[in-house]
């Protein structure tokens, strides 16, 4: 056991597609949603949240509360599921017919690197460089200063240090070519995780029905992930039959 799980999103209306079952179109001879089960075939637990459907052994499904009440009362019903011992989750949309293992395995390992062995990590990394020149501002103004005055001020300091260089990241997630964050591809920790749920649910007066993703990220450190692999981006979703076609000429 690895503690690591995924939680897999198949419950969209497809209003762009006529309402069809997108997870079951095929791209590459393979419904989407099985695309996307391979790419995490190594998760202790696979959990798919949406309609009943045919699905490979092992794999287990739920539906979220009520029905139809979108992505973020469906990452509540999948949590649900999970084994105690788990600590890190998947969080994908079942449209990404591009996803694969390796991509995913780049999320994880961006999850667990440090900051200082990685690029940016937003604002926690900013806060502390900003920290780091109001020291150095605050040595140039001291050097102007009677020693008087500059004894006081390095005695002060000394009982107080630079804050941490930030705090634990709570998932990692894609970005696109524009910076735009892909938040259904992406690796979270999950106490964060429960945590941001909890959060959102108490500003909307305890419920998640029609709660945007997006919420889920607010006040919590994202190390966002520019795909360099080889091979098409994985974040890339199908929303419209067009899309279908582009991901099929990727997938030859």
């Amino acid at each position: 056991m690895t503690g690591y799980a995924a939680v897999v999103l198949a419950g969209g209306a497809a209003r762009r597609m006529g309402g069809v079952d997108k997870p079951a179109r095929p791209v590459g001879g393979r419904p989407m949603l099985h695309r996307v089960l391979a790419a995490v075939a190594d998760a202790d637990q696979r959990i798919v949240v949406g309609p009943s459907v045919p699905l490979p052994d092992g794999v287990r499904t739920t539906r979220e509360e009520p029905p139809g009440g979108g992505p973020v009362a469906a990452i509540a019903a999948g949590l649900a599921l999970l084994d105690p011992g788990t600590t890190t989750v998947a969080l994908l949309a079942a449209d990404l017919p591009l996803l694969t293992a390796a991509a995913v395995t780049e999320l994880r390992h961006a999850l667990d690197t440090p900051a200082a062995e990685r690029g940016r990590d937003l604002a926690a990394e900013r806060e502390h460089d900003l920290a780091a020149e109001r020291e150095h501002d605050r040595a140039a103004e001291r050097e102007r200063e009677p020693a008087a005055d500059r004894e006081l001020d390095r005695a002060t300091e000394r009982a107080s240090a630079l804050p941490p260089r930030g705090p634990t990241v709570a998932l990692a997630c894609y970005v696109d070519g524009d910076g735009r964050r892909q938040q259904l591809c992406a690796v979270w920790r999950l106490p964060a995780l429960r945590a941001a749920l909890d959060r959102l649910a108490a500003t909307r007066g305890g419920t998640l029905d029609g709660a945007p993703v997006r919420g889920l990220l607010t006040g919590v450190a994202v190390r966002e992930v520019s795909w360099s692999g080889s091979g098409p981006p994985p974040w890339f979703d199908c929303d419209t039959d067009e899309d279908v076609r582009r991901a099929e000429e990727w997938s030859r």
